[in-house]
C-alpha cells in the first residue's frame, strides 16, 4: 500500500521531472506545470549537456520504478542486441511483468502494478511468477489468479476503474479486461511505448561513464 509521505514524493519528483510518474501527479501538473519549490515558476538556467542526460536517464528508471542497478543491467543487454540501443532499452524494459500489468489495466500505477505481482496474485501461462522483474516472451498471457479476482482493486480493474488515468492499451497486448487477462502478441516497439524519454540521451549518459 502506498502511504501519504511516499504519495507526495512521487508528485514532488515527477513535477522536478516533467512526467506524470502516478494519477495524482498528473493532476497537479495539470495545474503546477512547473517544477517544485520557491524556485520552480522562474527560468531555469541553461542546464549541462550531463545534467540534461541525467535527468532524461532519471526520468525513464522512475517511470518504470526500477532501481539504477537494474536499469544498468537492461542497458548493457540492450547494447549487445542487434539494433538501436535506446530503442531495445525501452523495448526490453516493456516486457517486464509489472509493466505489462500496469499497460494491461490490470493496476492503476507501476507501484500497485508490483504489489499484486509480488503477492503472488499474477499468472504467467498459469503458473504464479512474484517476481516484477520477469521479463513476459511473446505469446504468454497474463491474468490475475482465479482466488484474487474478487478482490476489491482486480473488480475495478475488471469493470474498467481505470481507463481514466491509463493509455489505451497497445498494440503489442490484447487484452480481456472483463476477464483480467492479457496476451502480449508481439515484441514491443518504441514507437507504440507510452513512456515519455528521449532514449538517445539515455544512451549517451551511460556512454559517457
Amino acid at each position: 500500500m502506498v502511504t501519504k509521505s511516499q504519495d507526495r514524493r512521487k508528485v514532488r519528483l515527477s513535477r522536478a521531472l516533467g512526467v506524470a510518474l502516478t494519477p495524482k501527479a498528473a493532476r497537479y501538473l495539470e495545474k503546477r506545470p512547473y517544477g517544485p519549490g520557491q524556485h520552480g515558476r522562474t527560468k531555469r538556467k541553461q542546464d549541462s549537456d550531463y545534467a540534461v542526460r541525467l535527468r532524461e536517464k532519471q526520468r525513464l528508471r522512475e517511470q518504470y520504478g526500477i532501481r539504477e542497478k537494474q536499469l544498468r543491467i537492461a542497458f548493457n543487454e540492450a547494447r549487445r542486441t542487434d539494433g538501436l540501443t535506446g530503442e531495445n532499452l525501452v523495448e526490453l524494459l516493456e516486457m517486464r511483468l509489472d509493466a505489462l500489468v500496469l499497460r494491461s489495466g490490470f493496476a492503476r500505477t507501476t507501484a500497485q502494478a508490483r504489489q499484486f505481482v509480488v503477492h503472488r496474485h499474477i499468472l504467467v501461462d498459469g503458473k504464479i511468477v512474484d517476481r516484477p522483474s520477469f521479463r513476459v516472451k511473446p505469446g504468454q498471457t497474463i491474468e490475475v489468479k482465479a482466488k484474487s479476482e474478487a478482490m476489491e482493486p482486480f473488480q475495478v480493474a475488471a469493470a474498467g476503474g481505470h481507463a481514466e488515468v491509463l493509455p489505451n492499451v497497445p498494440a503489442y497486448l490484447e487484452v480481456e479486461l472483463d476477464k483480467l487477462q492479457a496476451k502480449l502478441v508481439a515484441r514491443p516497439k518504441r514507437a507504440q511505448v507510452p513512456v515519455t524519454c528521449d532514449v538517445q540521451l539515455v544512451v549517451e549518459y551511460y556512454a559517457a561513464r
